[in-house]
């Protein structure tokens, strides 16, 4: 199923849209709680603060505009208020894995050093990845003419973006050429949770 089909399929069901959005909420506070992990403990950069406390703010938001759709809907992250969980939960964790595994064999790099690249790279993917889906999330809420808005979020995701660049130029000359295979790796992931999602937004024309 073609991604703005499969999100135009979610947001027309309210019991769907919500887990999606919940969905969205759980991975946004992943994402800030690892970046909160790869502080250092006293060398923790200004931007590092600000993107876990901007994270943890877009799940919040998140969370907040389910009671949009209905008050009681998704309180709280079980699997049965999120969609796809298994992969849901595995995707981050597994890029963040995978991330590691790849930076400790093209740099020599200590354990904190390696939280740090793995920071900057892993969050570099998820950037590029929110910069694609949440722009056509907020397509389909306008033209669906949704209470639900996003754009606060694409906003601050390309500020984010740009600052991870800016970063990312400061610690390797080549760090475009690892990129692109940490992207590779976040591609294969994406498309297992998007695969999982469009299985079960699929069960819908069966209910």
């Amino acid at each position: 199923m073609e991604f703005h089909h499969l999100l135009l399929k979610i947001v027309q069901d309210n019991s769907t849209h919500a887990k999606w959005l919940n969905t969205l909420s759980f991975m946004e506070n992943a994402g800030a709680r690892k970046i909160s992990k790869c502080e250092h403990s006293v060398s923790v950069t200004l931007i590092q603060l600000k993107h876990a406390a901007e994270e943890h703010r877009h799940a919040y938001y998140l969370k907040k505009q389910i009671a949009k759709i209905h008050p009681e809907l998704c309180k709280t992250y079980k699997s049965e208020e999120l969609m796809a969980p298994i992969a849901t939960r595995q995707y981050l964790h597994s890029l963040d894995t995978k991330a590691c595994r790849y930076l400790r064999t093209v740099f020599q790099l200590n354990q904190e050093e390696l939280k740090y690249a793995a920071y900057l790279f892993v969050t570099y993917a998820i950037e590029v990845r929110a910069d694609e889906l949440y722009p056509v999330y907020q397509d389909i809420l306008t033209k669906e003419a949704s209470k639900i808005m996003v754009k606060s979020i694409i906003l601050e995701e390309e500020g984010h973006l740009e600052e991870m660049i800016n970063q990312l130029n400061e610690f390797s000359g080549d760090w475009q050429q690892h990129a692109e295979n940490i992207l590779k790796i976040e591609k294969a992931l994406y498309n297992q949770w998007i695969d999982a999602i469009t299985e079960e937004v699929s069960q819908l024309d069966y209910a």
